[in-house]
């Protein structure tokens, strides 16, 4: 016969050996819970926001404990402190209501909350309003007058700050594997000129039966055109306001305008030399995949009060710190002896400082008139150039003595004021231009071209010869050493060397007679590569007469003294003339 049990409930606990709390008659009361999760581990904020709640609820209620109020911050990083957090802000404000209807506060857990000495600075404030702090790692509540609960609380701060660090040293270290070895795309925004497509199934096995996929870079013609146009304009001598002005010009939507959706921080009001800019520095349009050109950096809000925090900025990184693919990891738009090129060239002009930039910048200039010469006619009594003076009865170029330096030996013959009428010089020089390249002409002008080219005579050149190779073979090592994978910047000072060994031997073997070396073919293609020069002249305007000389390169000496104009063009192939320039000459 079965004894009656009186509380089945306490023996069925004792029957399976769970240790239940005992009731207390006056237990903790109402208590406010707060929690924090940050979006940058791609976290689940629902799921973080039940579990740390969860723990709090079962570490407060046996003791009497009931949660009145919540407070959870999402996308938040623990090292912001409590007054910069959403709900942390309101937390702190809700201690100076007396009706707050809680006298204490709980957390699911400390390191997700406090960081560094972040505690030591909120305790005292929960103190003050009489609200204690009950902390999981603890097994209680905090306790101000016991050294060890601060101790306590102080490494777990430690250990918070530790933590975020590893995990931020092991996320950076497996990105940069994932760029060094397979170029993968690590996200953002795509550069203008490429568009984000899908890349197949993701690697990671895991991932992939989550429906994760890779995402890689392809190219975005029309816009990858504007970007070949940028580096060739750059390397033609515009600078990057020039270019943007052209830009403009054309009607050619700047990238924010192109796509709103992914630069919603632009005003896509057109491009700016900050925009060329970008694009010029930007090396990925060479096919390889970089990352870490800009790092995150943590600066302190105020210097003065290291209590507010840091706010977060991006800063370029040092060079150690970027990673570049070994192979080509999507289609280049640019190749990489014409961007180390642009490099190059950067790096002159800001050693030049202000006065070389704003040479590069005048071309691109709105002026009230058309200079159809600007910058091609010299002197020829003092080398100078000649500047655009504007008058009622046409456009004049002037070459005034009184700018010369005191003492100059070109102040004894050089006139007053040098003149030059554009009108006369702008038809004759258009006459002899399509003459040239007329179709019934084109074949005499080649074949003129290529007898031009100057003849070797007897002279020793054997020095200048080696030494030209030996720079040519030294600029095609640093090409290999910059497509096997080493950062250009690092070999910038060598490359320059080597280019101005090459440019002295050059100079030296054209001056005894070297020949420039090119085929009709080669001369075929320079004159394709100008366009339609008929088109052109015939058109007259001053824009697509100024592009043509200077596409023609055209070097105008007027001579005052017998009234004529020594004409000068040395037109290159696509820019880069294979092996020398040509120099026909009229008058």
């Amino acid at each position: 016969m079965s004894a009656e049990i009186s509380d089945p409930w306490s023996k069925l606990d004792e029957i399976l050996g769970l240790d239940v709390a005992a009731p207390v008659d006056e237990g903790i009361g109402a208590l406010a819970v707060y929690g924090r999760c940050s979006t940058e581990d791609n976290q689940d904020p629902e799921t973080s926001r039940g579990w740390q709640f969860g723990n709090a609820r079962k570490f407060v209620e046996p003791l009497g404990g009931r949660i009145v109020a919540e407070f959870f911050d999402i996308g938040q990083s623990r090292s912001v402190p409590w007054e910069r957090r959403t709900e942390g802000s309101q937390l702190l404000a809700a201690l100076k209501n007396p009706r707050r209807g809680w006298n204490a506060l709980v957390v699911g857990e400390g390191t997700r909350c406090w960081f560094g000495n972040q505690f030591s600075l909120i305790a005292p404030r929960f103190a003050a309003y009489g609200v204690d702090l009950w902390v999981p790692e603890l097994g209680g509540k905090f306790d101000p007058r016991n050294p060890s609960h601060k101790m306590l609380m102080s490494v777990l701060g430690g250990m918070s700050e530790s933590e975020r660090q590893h995990v931020q040293a092991r996320v950076r270290a497996a990105m940069d594997a994932q760029v060094g070895n397979e170029g993968r795309h690590q996200g953002g925004r795509a550069p203008y000129g490429y568009v984000v497509v899908d890349g197949g199934l993701h690697p990671n096995p895991r991932k992939a039966a989550e429906g994760f996929r890779l995402r890689q870079l392809a190219l975005d013609e029309s816009a990858a055109e504007v970007v070949r146009r940028i580096f060739a304009e750059y390397l033609s001598g515009n600078g990057d306001r020039a270019i943007a002005n052209g830009l403009n010009r054309d009607g050619i939507p700047c990238p924010s305008a192109r796509r709103p959706d992914q630069n919603r921080h632009r005003l896509a009001d057109g491009w700016q030399g900050s925009t060329v800019r970008a694009i010029l520095e930007n090396p990925r349009y060479t096919g390889f995949a970089f990352f870490g050109r800009w790092a995150r950096q943590e600066m302190l809000l105020d210097p003065d009060d290291v209590a507010a925090g840091n706010i977060v900025r991006f800063r370029r990184a040092k060079p150690d710190r970027v990673v570049r693919s070994r192979q080509p990891a999507h289609p280049e738009i640019v190749s990489v002896q014409d961007f180390t090129q642009t490099q190059l060239m950067r790096r002159a002009k800001a050693a030049g400082g202000l006065q070389t930039a704003r040479k590069t910048e005048r071309a691109g200039r709105t002026v009230k008139h058309a200079y159809l010469f600007r910058g091609l006619i010299r002197c020829a009594a003092c080398g100078r150039k000649m500047e655009g003076s504007p008058r009622k009865h046409g456009m004049y170029y002037r070459c005034p003595a009184r700018t010369l330096t005191p003492g100059s030996p070109a102040l004894l013959t050089h006139p007053p004021t040098i003149y030059l009428k554009e009108e006369p010089l702008r038809d004759a020089l258009n006459e002899w231009i399509g003459g040239l390249f007329d179709r019934q002409n084109i074949a005499r002008t080649v074949e003129q071209l290529v007898q031009a080219q100057p003849t070797p005579r007897a002279a020793d050149d054997g020095p200048a010869r080696k030494q030209l190779e030996d720079a040519e073979a030294r600029l095609q090592r640093f090409q290999n050493a910059i497509s096997a994978g080493v950062d250009p910047s690092a070999v910038v000072e060598g490359i320059n060397r080597a280019q101005a060994d090459r440019a002295a031997a050059q100079a030296e073997l054209m001056a005894v007679g070297e020949p420039a070396g090119l085929g009709e073919a080669e001369v075929y293609a320079m004159i394709d590569s100008l366009g339609n020069v008929s088109a052109a002249l015939a058109d007259g305007q001053p824009g697509r007469l100024a592009q043509l000389y200077r596409d023609l390169r055209l070097d105008l000496r007027f001579d005052h003294e017998r009234e004529a104009v020594d004409v000068t063009a040395s037109p290159r192939v696509n820019n880069a003339c294979p092996r020398g320039d040509l120099n026909p000459h009229a008058r």
